[in-house]
């Protein structure tokens, strides 16, 4: 099996490299924060001090990381001209498209194949190696980067070119923001109308207003599967997080002169609810903004 660097071992990235682990590649792992170093030696990780050290001599590099502007400094400084040239670099942070072909622009030009490959799935599927994969570049690289992908998630998909996988993720986020919010009102109507919340769901979610939001991630708790909002919404997908990627939407919407009013408003209420102190909890817990 193949030597990997893994940069980036958050909540998401941790789980991902145990993964790649788990099916027999050694991974070279790196983090400035020292608890998650340890978290990746208990998985088995190989943990390095610097970016530089870890990709040394790898097979393929995968980032993780918070943002574009970090992102590009990683690849620019410690990642291009110091992994070997026939390494295969992957990026699963979710970051804006034009930085992410940026970065795979300047990676093509001193010969290295490049990915971005944005996930979606959370931090279960991110443990449970079960994420999707949204993939832009070139077929060659698609074609490298698929195997190893795949050991991480339950799909992986080519979105088409440089920065395609990262125009999905975010258009794909909108989506959800919006249907999580129109999900927890429905669920709010409901329960004012007199409904029994559980009969709703069994209802909606065999009928036309069925979503994910509502039948994978139910914001109420006791309600459907198991989710965060059975946990007080701790765990999964920040709202923090959220609101990140639909900054990131709203700003390639501007860039394109697209028309988002109900992504704009999603922002605006993600906004305001991390605004009051909400941002590490679950984004589905923007229903206790309706209660």
């Amino acid at each position: 099996m193949s030597t990997i660097a893994f940069i980036g071992l958050g909540n998401m990235g941790g789980g991902m490299a145990a993964n790649l682990v788990k099916a027999g590649h050694s991974v070279n792992a790196f983090d400035l924060v020292e608890s998650a170093l340890s978290r990746a030696a208990e998985n088995g990780c190989k943990t390095f001090s610097n970016v530089r050290e870890a990709v040394a001599g790898v097979d393929a590099v995968v980032t993780m990381l918070p943002n574009g502007k970090i992102v590009e400094t990683v690849y620019e400084n410690d990642v291009i001209g110091h992994a070997p040239s026939n390494a295969i670099l992957l990026d699963c942070s979710t970051i804006d498209v034009a930085t992410a072909r940026k970065v795979s622009a300047d990676a093509a030009a001193k010969g290295y194949d490049m990915v971005d490959a944005p996930v979606s799935g959370g931090i279960a599927a991110a443990n449970g190696g079960t994420l999707t994969f949204m993939v832009g570049g070139t077929e060659k690289s698609f074609a490298r980067a698929e195997p190893i992908l795949a050991k991480m998630g339950k799909a992986v998909i080519h979105a088409g070119e440089s920065g395609a996988g990262q125009a999905a993720k975010i258009c794909n986020n909108m989506l959800l923001g919006a249907s999580m919010i129109a999900t927890c009102e429905a669920f709010e109507l409901a329960r004012k109308l007199g409904l029994d919340l559980q009969t709703f769901f069994d209802i909606s979610s065999k009928a036309s207003g069925q979503n994910w939001s509502m039948t994978s991630y139910c914001p109420v708790p006791g309600v459907g599967p198991q989710t965060p909002a059975d946990n007080g919404y701790q765990g999964g997908f920040a709202t923090a997080l959220m609101l990140k990627d639909l900054k990131l939407a709203m700003e390639a919407a501007q860039s394109v002169d697209a028309d988002v009013p109900m992504g704009h408003r999603a922002a605006e209420l993600y906004q305001a609810f991390a605004d009051a102190g909400s941002g590490g909890l679950d984004f589905s817990a923007i229903i206790k903004t309706l209660e």
